[in-house]
């Protein structure tokens, strides 16, 4: 199964981009939404030009999803970056009781100015941005006490800029998912379409299932040999990754005329499961040791040097 570079940007994520941009004078503060599962490659490299001196705050969603472990070691990474970083869970609530507090920190010379200026009472601006399918409107829906935003498990559901109000002393403004024009590691692209950022309709589900199983053997084999009931990973070291994806289609069950397995099928079976945290709590990339200086380009901006060392 050959794999190759993925590349997905459509063209309603141009326009939104230059949404973005337009309305930056009116905002106050970014929130960018992270993937728990996939920090680096969730990452949009280009939004730190686009927002320019704008404050940002880090939101880590999906955080349930995530391997606990990872989660924290993030955490610190971006801490040691000196960028506030909060780990939450859009659906059921979990940690997002802290993010009205951290956005007044983050903000609090803006907001002792406004209050010196007698606009103590000023309503926060705050612009939500991140990948397609991070959770922004469940986060926002969690933040307005209703079901404010149009939410559904699928990548490219918001299409235009939706101002909410909330009882918190914020309006926030919802975004449509943006990616970036062109992904320049192979391995961001696999984890985007892995943690369904991508539409699966633009990818081999087949090649996205293998990458995932090359990453689970050697991170999560525990939880992989006990979610297909595998047994010993070793008696598997000589498969290549497509060739264990059909042994799983085969414990499934999930065969075609003939007793051949539905690798197609396997696949999407995978993938949802995955998506579902069905496999446990897993984290697909793992945190940098900080950069020099000089150095930070190549693990800041998603080049191929910094991707593979993700991996290692």
């Amino acid at each position: 199964m050959p794999s190759k570079q993925i590349q997905w940007f459509p063209g309603h994520m141009a326009k939104t981009r230059r949404l973005i941009r337009q309305m930056l004078p009116s905002i106050d503060l970014v929130i960018e939404l992270l993937d728990a599962r996939i920090p680096f490659s969730s990452h949009n490299p280009d939004l730190l030009s686009i927002i320019g001196d704008k404050p940002l705050l880090t939101v880590m969603t999906k955080a349930s999803l995530a391997d606990p472990e990872m989660n924290r070691a993030w955490q610190e990474h971006f801490a040691e970056s000196g960028r506030s970083c909060l780990c939450v869970d859009c659906v059921s609530g979990e940690g997002m009781s802290a993010l009205p507090a951290m956005v007044k920190k983050t903000l609090t010379g803006k907001l002792e100015r406004y209050e010196s200026r007698g606009m103590g009472g000023r309503r926060v601006k705050v612009m939500i941005v991140g990948i397609p399918n991070v959770g922004k409107s469940s986060l926002i829906n969690r933040l307005s006490g209703g079901k404010r935003a149009k939410v559904e498990n699928r990548p490219g559901v918001t299409r235009e800029n939706q101002w909410i109000t909330t009882n918190l002393g914020m309006d926030l403004l919802d975004t449509p998912g943006t990616l970036w024009p062109k992904f320049d590691s192979r391995l961001v692209g696999e984890h985007l379409s892995i943690t369904g950022a991508i539409k699966d309709e633009v990818v081999q589900v087949e090649v996205i299932a293998a990458a995932l199983l090359s990453r689970l053997r050697t991170r999560y084999a525990n939880l992989l040999s006990a979610r297909y009931k595998l047994g010993d990973m070793s008696a598997y070291e000589s498969l290549a990754d497509w060739e264990l994806l059909e042994v799983i289609g085969r414990k499934r069950g999930l065969l075609i005329s003939g007793g051949e397995v539905n690798v197609e099928r396997t696949a999407n079976m995978l993938l949802d499961e995955l998506r579902a945290g069905k496999l446990g709590r897993i984290t697909l990339e793992t945190p940098l040791p900080p950069a020099p200086a000089a150095e930070k380009d190549a693990s800041d901006t998603g080049t191929e040097e910094g991707s593979e060392k993700l991996e290692e």
